[in-house]
């Protein structure tokens, strides 16, 4: 058997936020209605993702259209065709993560608000409490 990675990228789908409990046999029910399956790989160190490897494209494209957002395994699960890329290689590149939405406006800086504004806030709270 051939690992996950060597795998025809073409026919190769990616499923995520798998459980932890999720078994191989519960993915190859539910990917094999779409067609024959070469490969089912189920990911255990860390658990919550798998691959499945299609014997035509076209089935793995069909099944990660109809599967994405269903529930398999006991969540709701994420299904996409494979881009062969790891998360690392994204970390590598600088992609990944939050950074791609963060804005491009400076930063504003920690310092604490003034203190009489403060102060005012709190007083007039007080004061509401009072009543």
């Amino acid at each position: 058997m051939s690992r996950y990675r060597e795998w025809d990228l073409q026919c190769k789908v990616y499923v995520g936020n798998l459980g932890s409990s999720a078994s191989k046999y519960e993915i190859e029910n539910a990917f094999g209605k779409y067609g024959p399956l070469r490969n089912v790989w189920v990911a255990r160190n860390p658990p919550g993702f798998a691959f499945v490897e299609f014997e035509d494209r076209r089935d793995a494209e069909d099944a990660a259209r109809a599967l994405d957002g269903t529930r398999c395994c006991g969540t709701r699960i994420r299904v996409e065709m494979s881009s062969g890329r790891s998360r690392r290689d994204d970390r590598r590149r600088g992609g990944g993560g939050r950074s791609r939405y963060r804005s491009r406006s400076p930063r504003r800086s920690r310092t604490p608000r003034s203190r009489s504004r403060s102060i005012e806030r709190r007083s007039r709270s007080d004061s509401r409490d009072r009543r």
